[in-house]
Formats: C-alpha cells, structure tokens, sequence
C-alpha cells in the first residue's frame, strides 16, 4: 500500500478511467471504497470531477454514466448502485464531505444553466438565488465563457439533478418515465434524508480532523452587476452566520445541505420560463414595487406608461419540452414538500410573528414554514403553465395532470389517517383557506386551462374523460370551491380601498427585514396578500378572468358545452349504444341534428346498420347457395317483368285476395326497420313495390328442411308429387292466417 500511497494523483485517474472499461461495476465499487478511505484530500480532488461524471454522465449527454434511469430492481447493477450513492452512509457521499471540508471548487459553464438564468448572467444582472452569488468566475475571453466555481457538495448535487434533463438516447423497448428507476429512488431517499418530516437533518457521519464539515461561504458584496441592488440573503444563511455560536443549534450547521438541495432540483428542474419574467420575480423590492404601482393607479386621474420590465412573458422562451419522467420527479418533490411542510409543529404552525422573536426556532422548523411558497411556487405555477399549453393532447398528460392535483391538495399529505370518510366526501379543512388564497392562479387559471384542453380533448377514450373525473372529483370537494370564490372576491375588492390601507408594517431585506424569514413583520391583510400573490406570478398588468364569473362560461360556446353534456348524459347510460342518435322528423324522414352527428362522430351513439337496398341484391350471404342465388334472381327478375302489372293490380285491392297478394308479394318488415335510421321517401316506396323473390329457396336451411318433409313424407308413403302439394298447402294456409288483420298499405 505504501507505493500506492506515493503513486501521483495522474496515474491514480488514469487507471481509474482504464479500469472503468473492463472492470465490472461491482469491482469497480469496491476499488473506489478503498481510494477514498485512504487517499487524502489533495489526491482524490482530481479524481472526483470525473468520478461525478462516470456516475451521472457528461452533461451534454455524450457519456451516459451508470445510466441510472435505466436501472431497475431487477438490474444486477441496482444495489450496488444504490448503496454507492446511499447518502447516510454511501462512500460517494463520504468523499463529497471529505473534500467539502478543504473547501475545494469545482467548475460549471454557465451555459449549462436553465436558459433564463443564462440569459440573466450574460446581461450583467446577478440572479437572486443564493445559490449562484460569489461564484462567478470572470475568464479573459469574456461573459459568454462564464463558469460557476461550486463547492463539492453542490457540484454533486447539480450534475446529480441535471441528470434528469440531460437528453438521453433509450435503446429501443426502453424508457425512462418508470417510478422504480434507481434515479427515482434515489431522488426520494436524498428527499427524506435532506427534508426529513420527522426529527431533524442527521448531522454528517464524515468529518475532518477539525470535527466538523464547513457550510458554504457566507456571500459577499464585493460583486457588481448593472441592474444588481440589495436582494435578500439566504433564511439558512442567516441563522448559520447571525448565529452567537453555531456550535449552540448542531442544526444550524448542517441545515445549509437541505436548501442547497432544494435550490438546486427547484433552480433546475422547474426554471423555464421568459428572461423578463425571471428579472421580475427575482427580487422582493421589484415585486414590491410593482405592486404598490399597481394599487397606486387607481387613484391617479390619468394612467401613466408601465414602468420598464413590467411586461408579461415575451422577451424570451427557452425552448423546452419535459419529459414524462421529468414531470414524474417534479410529482414527487411536490408531494415530499407538502409531507415536509405539513410536519411542522402546531405550536410553531400558529405562534404569532411577535411570538418567534422570544422563543428559540430552529433553522429546520422556519424552513418547513416558508419551503412551499418561498421556494417552489412561482417556478411550478409556470412549469406547469407551459405543460398545460405544450403537451399533446393524449393520455400522457396524466402525469402531468396528478402533479398539479397534488400541488393543490396539500391536507392530502398531512399523515393524519384518523378520518375515515372518503376523499369525495371529506370537507377540505379551514386552516387550509389561506394556502388556496395564496395559490389562487394555480386553481383558476390553470383549472380555465386545463378546461380548455378538456373540449378538445377525445372523450370517449376512457383515460382522457378519466382525468376529466378526478379534476371534477377534486374540485368537488367541500369547501373548495367557497375557499376559492372567497380568494376571488378578495382579489376584487377595489383597489382604492386597499390603497388607503396598504401602509401596513412591510419590511424589506433593505430595511433591516429578512424576505425569507419567519421573524419579518407579515402583511395580515389577506387582500393584500391575494393580489401580491396575482401580481407577482402575472404582472401588475394581468387581466384576471374569475373561475366564477360569467367571462369563463362565454369561454364555452353552445357546441362545446352540448358536446360535454352529451357525454355525460352517455356516460349515465351506462355504454348502451344501441340507443339512436338525436334527430328530428323531417318531411322524408329522420334527420339528423348537429348533437346527433357529435354523437356518432365520437362514438357514443350509432344506428343499427342493415341493408336498405334492394333485397335481390343483396351480397350472397355464407349461408346461401351462390349458384342458387343467381339462378333464382333471373326467374324472379323474368316473371317481375311480365307480370308486374298483374301483382300492381291484385295487391292494390281490398278484399281479402289483396291481402293476401301483399303478404306473398311485399315485404312486410320494412316499414319497421326504416323507421330506425333516415331514409327518402324514393326508397320507401322503392322497396315496398309489389315483385316475387325466389332467393329465399337458395339458403340451406330452406333446402334442408325441405329435404326433411320430403324424408318425412317417404316414411309416411308418400311420393314427391304428393309431398309438393301439401307443402303448398301448407304455405298457401299460412298467408291465410297471416292476413286475417288488415294491413296498411298504400301504393
């Protein structure tokens, strides 16, 4: 071991990368275990780059890593995979720690950012997130050539959650959209490790000779960017750093994991979206300031320009199209975040503002209490937006459709199971009316959305009329809708009133406030709270449609809504199809009305389709003689001619021989079948004009069961002559019994 001990770090990469080619993954582990137990720091800095990329592959997706969003249960590769980079115990993890606490750096393009936050940086403006200030890295060649210098834990974490977005080449049958991928896994052990709802952050099981690893470097002012003012420092960094002793709330020391993990799967994952939009929503004064412009017109005799950035999204679209699988991530860190938030104590939950500034709360508590909103919001709400506009109109969009579904029902992740009432009948609680009146877009506008895509929509597959059930079932929910309509009305209350009351205590980062902190003085009023909620997610120049009012229902033209309720009323009817279509008589017969032809054009309703031609004509059936037909066709078609105005002249009259004559001669059943579908008039009385037909003897049950009675009558002695003749007699004393009742017939 001593020669490996002074073997230079270049040679102990390269034959890492000559081993990466012809060992197995599992020998490979087990090499890597060993390096990082007894190399030093200095030694696997160079190896750990590349180690990151061996792992998670390249990011422009030329090398494919482990490929663990093809990896699965069943793969002989999952466990090791698994426990390489478990993150209580995983050596990968081990040696993150390692070198985090020689506060070494590791390089990013800025041009691997999302395209807004790309965008920002090349125009001089600083983005707000913590996560990129101080990390610049200005190169001679100027700003297209940017990188950011990151630390090793969040090195890991980025090339960890670009992953997911990095295209990917499947090979055929393969795809990467399953829950059961060792990426998904993974996502959601680091989820439940870094954002436990229960107990707190486990401290780092890996630290230095100095007893601790170092949180991130505390920011600095020293950076200067056009447009870049004052924003509002890090709610982790602040307790970390304002802190008498650190050493006092063990927590404090490693909360800094948890917010560098959700910064980076929230900056990644959900940040696409227009480079105006971002500026705006980036810092608190600019969104303060928007809206008190925004309340401040009302009282101005004439409306001045819009001040410049206060646009809506048009400046610049990252073209950007998630996957599947994408969308199935997003899913899941929504779900763990609302579990995460709603673990928060009660007695924190509704401890007053005042309150907390006497009572010690720990950095992990005010986290859970700001995560959703502060972190998440914004970013999904158009994340989902662009989905709800982009995504094709087919059964994928389920995934899509149960994240949005999730987001706004947060009291489905409570973990409290005492209830025992169904979903559809279980009343949304109160204490939830100020979430919904603080994400009132992401229920109206996306519902008006999302109903948008519901009439074009191809409801007779059941998948899509499916996802058109749970949305209803969902907003069907007690005390929903009057939450929503009540956040509405708030919203509404006119501006000038607002504009009297607006000057309550409102702390920026500025002024000495903490934007992300639970400590700030908070507006109480909730209508100011709904309208900075709509005003920061759509401008201060939005045009609100309600979900409620009557602009939503002119949304829906008369077709659309006959289309929707046609469907349900054939969803009532359990699938019967053999109901007709909707039509109205007509001079000539059923006509079918725009419903009617809806009706059939999606399947839900049909005609029974039978042969309206002439009956002669009919294609011989499998069970007719084809010889047969035709022959007969001839004779009937020969005596129709010569004696067609005879059968005219007997079946017009009267008496019992008309009768008679329309019993043999008419066919008796086509007044009844034409009834059942539109027909002309020309028809009609096409086919009920008086003829004989032979074809009837073609068929081969005819044949047998004449050749039956004759079997029968040479057991009795009879001969073929003789047997004829009662079988006439036999006919001829049916037509009898036939037309005892008068019939109906016109020519």
């Amino acid at each position: 071991m001593a020669a490996q001990t002074l073997q230079q770090p270049s040679f102990l990469l390269a034959n890492l990368k000559a081993d990466s080619t012809t060992k197995p993954l599992l020998q490979r582990c087990q090499d890597l275990v060993k390096i990082i137990d007894e190399y030093p720091a200095k030694e696997l800095h160079l190896i750990f780059p590349w180690l990151v990329e061996s792992v998670f592959g390249s990011l422009d997706g030329i090398l494919t890593g482990w490929n663990l969003r093809l990896l699965h249960s069943r793969n002989n590769e999952y466990n090791i995979a698994m426990e390489f980079l478990n993150p209580r115990y995983g050596p990968m993890m081990k040696l993150v720690y390692k070198l985090q606490a020689e506060e070494y750096k590791y390089e990013i393009p800025v041009n691997y950012l999302p395209g807004p936050v790309k965008a920002s940086i090349q125009e001089g403006v600083l983005p707000d997130c913590p996560l990129f200030h101080n990390k610049l890295q200005f190169p001679l060649s100027g700003l297209l050539t940017l990188n950011l210098a990151l630390n090793p834990f969040e090195f890991f974490m980025f090339n960890f959650a670009y992953c997911l977005i990095t295209p990917k080449s499947y090979p055929p049958g393969q795809h990467g959209s399953s829950t059961d991928s060792a990426y998904f896994v993974l996502v959601d052990t680091y989820l439940k490790y870094f954002l436990p709802s229960e107990g707190s952050v486990p401290p780092s099981p890996f630290s230095d000779s100095r007893g601790s690893v170092t949180a991130a470097s505390p920011r600095s002012s020293s950076v200067s960017f056009a447009g870049y003012g004052v924003h509002s420092p890090s709610l982790l960094k602040h307790h970390i750093f304002h802190q008498p002793s650190v050493n006092a709330d063990p927590s404090a020391q490693e909360i800094w994991r948890s917010e560098t993990l959700l910064q980076m799967f929230v900056e990644i994952w959900l940040h696409h979206y227009s480079l105006e939009m971002y500026q705006k929503l980036q810092s608190p004064q600019v969104k303060l300031a928007l809206l008190q412009y925004r309340l401040s017109m009302s009282s101005m005799p004439c409306q001045p320009h819009a001040p410049p950035g206060s646009g809506t999204l048009h400046t610049y679209q990252e073209p950007f199209t998630p996957t599947e699988e994408h969308v199935l991530v997003v899913r899941l860190l929504v779900k763990h975040l609302h579990a995460f938030s709603n673990s928060l104590k009660p007695e924190q939950l509704s401890s007053s503002p005042s309150a907390h500034s006497h009572t010690h709360t720990s950095p992990l508590e005010e986290f859970k209490r700001v995560v959703v909103q502060r972190f998440v919001q914004q970013k999904l709400y158009l994340f989902l937006q662009h989905c709800f506009g982009h995504w094709p109109l087919d059964a994928s969009f389920r995934a899509v459709l149960e994240t949005w579904l999730s987001y706004i029902q947060p009291w489905r992740y409570t973990g409290e199971k005492s209830n025992p009432q169904p979903d559809q009948n279980r009343a949304v609680p109160d204490k939830w009316e100020s979430f919904v009146q603080e994400n009132l877009l992401i229920y109206t506008k996306l519902f008006q959305v999302f109903l948008n895509r519901a009439v074009r929509t191809d409801l007779v597959n059941v998948k899509n009329a499916l996802m058109v059930f749970r949305v209803a079932k969902v907003f069907a929910q007690p005390n929903l809708a009057e939450m929503i309509q009540k956040g509405e009305q708030l919203f509404l209350e006119p501006e000038h009133v607002l504009h009297h009351r607006q000057p309550r205590g409102y702390l920026t980062p500025g002024q000495g406030g903490s934007y992300l902190s639970s400590r700030q003085r908070v507006v109480t009023d909730m209508v100011f709270r709904v309208k900075s909620h709509v005003y920061a997610l759509e401008g201060q120049d939005c045009q609100y449609k309600q979900m409620f009012g009557t602009e939503l229902r002119g949304a829906l033209n008369q077709g659309q809504l006959t289309q929707l309720l046609s469907n349900l009323c054939s969803s009532e009817d359990d699938g019967n199809c053999k109901q007709l279509p909707d039509c109205i008589q007509g001079e000539n017969g059923l006509i079918l009305t725009d419903l009617g032809r809806r009706q059939i054009i999606n399947g839900l309703r049909r005609f029974d389709i039978e042969y309206r031609g002439d009956p002669e004509l009919q294609p011989i059936r499998s069970y007719e003689n084809a010889l047969l037909v035709r022959l007969f066709y001839r004779i009937s078609s020969l005596v129709n001619e010569r004696v067609s105005g005879h059968m005219n002249s007997l079946c017009s009259r009267p008496d019992f021989l008309g009768r008679l004559s329309r019993h043999y001669f008419t066919d008796c059943n086509s007044t009844t079948k034409l009834k059942q579908s539109p027909s002309s008039q020309h028809t009609l009385d096409r086919n009920r004009r008086p003829r004989l037909s032979l074809r009837p003897l073609a068929s081969y049950r005819t044949m047998l069961l004449l050749l039956l009675f004759y079997m029968f009558g040479a057991l009795l002695s009879l001969g073929p002559v003789s047997s004829t003749v009662l079988i006439l007699a036999a006919g001829f004393l049916y037509g009898l019994f036939m037309t005892e009742e008068p019939d109906e017939f016109q020519l």
